[in-house]
């Protein structure tokens, strides 16, 4: 094919008629376009390529978009499968169920109450139970503050403009 493409390309360009001056003209949204026979084959060659390039890019698309459809459909089959499982499993529990003897669907005795548990008074972990440690905010740390001798340079903020 590459070869028949090629042979068809160089019997064009040394056609004698394709290398002569006559032009075929052509009005196009009002405008005149004036090819010679040899321009009006790479013209042909180039819009076929790029409909060749449109048509891989199409089927491309159409592989890609049937194998997704087909991960899904293969997913929703999975999921039915898994559904009707868990169906038969819950109708086989259900079946043993009816099957047990009543006697067993007493209810359990309940158990001893228990003593309860101790309130937690350690929150913080540091061995002094917290109902008595002091719960008032920390001191405030003064800092005397610092005569500030920084100043912007680039826009000389606490000077005056001397010009």
């Amino acid at each position: 094919m590459i070869v028949l493409a090629g042979a068809t390309v160089i019997a064009v360009s040394w056609d004698e008629t394709a290398a002569s001056t006559t032009t075929a003209t052509f009005t196009m949204f009002d405008r005149v376009i004036q090819l010679t026979q040899l321009e009006l084959f790479f013209a042909g060659v180039a819009t076929g390529a790029v409909l060749l390039l449109g048509l891989g890019i199409m089927f491309a698309g159409m592989r890609r978009s049937s194998a997704h459809r087909r991960r899904l459909r293969a997913s929703r089959a999975e999921a039915r499968d898994r559904v009707t499982r868990l169906e038969e499993e819950k109708r086989e529990l259900e079946r043993k169920l009816e099957a047990t003897p009543t006697a067993s669907k007493t209810p359990p005795t309940p158990a001893t109450p228990t003593a309860p548990a101790a309130p937690v008074v350690d929150r913080d972990r540091d061995g002094v139970d917290d109902r008595v440690e002091d719960t008032a905010p920390h001191p405030r740390v003064e800092v005397p503050r610092q005569p500030s001798t920084d100043q912007l340079v680039a826009g000389r903020h606490g000077h005056s403009d001397h010009r």
